[in-house]
């Protein structure tokens, strides 16, 4: 394991350039303090934990200290913001610090969210709040642990740092890692602003360093547009399949690399509604829950725009034609595990269709349903689970043909069906009402409850002694807890 000063940086995106980035130092927080690390992060790092509890650690991503090798740069880019293209936009409020790479070879981008005012901090103060990087932090290391591709959180620095939003608030810093920062809006920026140099060097960039193979097909810009629509649709796959609303999927928030990226106003589904709508400033309803399917098409679209002097027309269309099929793929296939199905049959989707419908109309709990389903045989645990509906004849209907599915399925022990239901279905999801809590406490001086939450999320799947608390519904005022953009 290696100390903080031990750290290799390779910054390969400072070295293309002021026309990519701008060099910006942090602006250091007030009294930094530790409020939250993330262990597996940390070792993504080949970090010691135990320096998360130095000075040093809190001085060095509060923005009073930088590595001697580190380049800190904000990026430009721009994007379409709730459909409308807004010309240039870029890190306002984030810094890459540098890239890391590990003992494995790996190259980590280290990026300070909170760090100040950048030349594309436009009206605001560069500022995060501690009550947004701390539901970044959660949400981040959360959609790991249940297996769905997502930008990493290595800590949360508080501080004493005045920040007005809709009222005082303390600043904080959120150290965020990923392979890449590169937006959809990195190619946008350079496309409509007509410079075709940088467009190229930025496409042989993400080629050479992030879809290297991609150089042994015939045309390596389509085979990585290709790639890029492939991970885009498991990763929302993975988002209807376990509940997860991202909030804003601006282009600008959508990574090169298919990871959940840049979520602020997000939320977990606690009861099931296909229209659920988490940021409530999306007044028209673009992002909602529902919606996230055809906007990543949309989102892919706009790429597609920006890649057309590198690909044909014709060739990008097939290429966005493979979007859908690919989605409904890995969505299918998650949501017949999390039913506890081993094979395949052609009527399974309409199974899934039927069983959410039910749910919509009866305010079943998402998350907590699945579980149950799993914890005993399908023919007692549809018995248990049935007092849930309001359309008693509707479920009765639909629990015998999933029982009858169940059987033709495979002739495994109860003991075997629960084991294999409970590794895909979590007990413990970060519902919006959780970490509220944790805010409030943390925003009192009370970091325990943020650092319990975190370690209960990082092993969503395994029933933890003494945690009882975090595998409930929430109470009725956590069901309309109103999260905006504001951080």
């Amino acid at each position: 394991m290696k100390a903080l000063d031990e750290l290799t940086f390779d910054n390969r995106f400072a070295r293309l350039g002021d026309a990519f980035s701008t060099h910006v130092l942090p602006e250091p927080l007030d009294e930094p303090r530790l409020v939250v690390a993330s262990d597996a992060a940390m070792a993504l790092l080949d970090l010691d934990p135990a320096v998360a509890e130095t000075p040093v650690f809190a001085e060095l991503f509060g923005g009073h200290k930088l590595w001697a090798e580190a380049q800190p740069r904000a990026m430009v880019y721009s994007g379409h913001q709730f459909g409308g293209y807004t010309p240039q936009l870029g890190d306002g409020r984030g810094l890459l610090l540098g890239e890391v790479y590990n003992q494995a070879g790996e190259h980590w981008d280290l990026h300070l969210k909170g760090a100040g005012m950048t030349p594309y901090s436009r009206m605001g103060d560069g500022r995060a709040v501690l009550r947004s990087s701390i539901r970044e932090f959660l949400a981040s290391e959360a959609l790991h642990a249940l297996g769905i591709p997502t930008s990493r959180a290595l800590c949360v620095i508080g501080s004493s740092t005045p920040v007005w939003r809709e009222k005082q608030e303390r600043g904080a810093m959120v150290l965020r890692l990923a392979p890449s920062h590169i937006r959809f809006g990195h190619f946008e920026y350079f496309y409509y602003t007509q410079k075709p140099e940088q467009l190229a060097e930025l496409a042989e960039h993400v080629l050479n360093l992030h879809y290297p193979e991609c150089r042994e097909q015939s045309e390596p810009y389509l085979a990585m547009f290709r790639e890029i629509v492939e991970r885009n649709a498991e990763m929302i796959a993975k988002w209807q399949a376990y509940g997860f609303c991202h909030g804003v999927m601006n282009t600008d928030n959508m990574s090169i690399l298919g990871i959940t990226f840049d979520f602020g106003p997000f939320a977990f589904l606690d009861d099931f509604d296909a229209h659920f709508i988490c940021n409530h400033s999306d007044h028209e309803g673009r992002y909602s829950f529902s919606n996230q399917v055809p906007i990543g098409q949309w989102n892919l679209s706009a790429l597609a725009q920006a890649l057309t002097p590198f690909i044909s027309v014709d060739a990008l269309k097939e290429a966005l034609g493979l979007y859908l099929p690919i989605y409904q793929a890995h969505y299918l296939d998650l949501m017949r595990r999390r039913l506890g199905l081993t094979t395949a049959e052609e009527d399974d989707q309409k199974l899934v269709e039927r069983l959410l419908k039910l749910m919509q109309n009866s305010g079943v709990d998402y998350t907590l349903f699945f579980r149950r389903l799993g914890d005993e045989s399908a023919a007692l645990a549809v018995a248990r689970l049935r007092d849930d509906f309001v359309d008693l004849a509707g479920f009765d209907a639909w629990a015998e043909q999933y029982k009858a599915r169940v059987a033709r399925d495979g002739d495994d022990s109860e003991a075997q069906r629960r084991e294999r239901m409970h590794a895909v279905n979590p007990l413990y999801i970060l519902r919006n009402y959780l970490a509220q809590n944790a805010i409030a406490a943390a925003e009192s001086g009370d970091y325990s409850e943020v650092r319990r939450l975190h370690k209960v999320l990082t092993r969503p799947f395994e029933e933890q002694a003494g945690m009882e608390q975090y595998a409930q519904r929430p109470p009725d005022w956590g069901k309309h807890l109103e999260i905006s953009c504001s951080s």
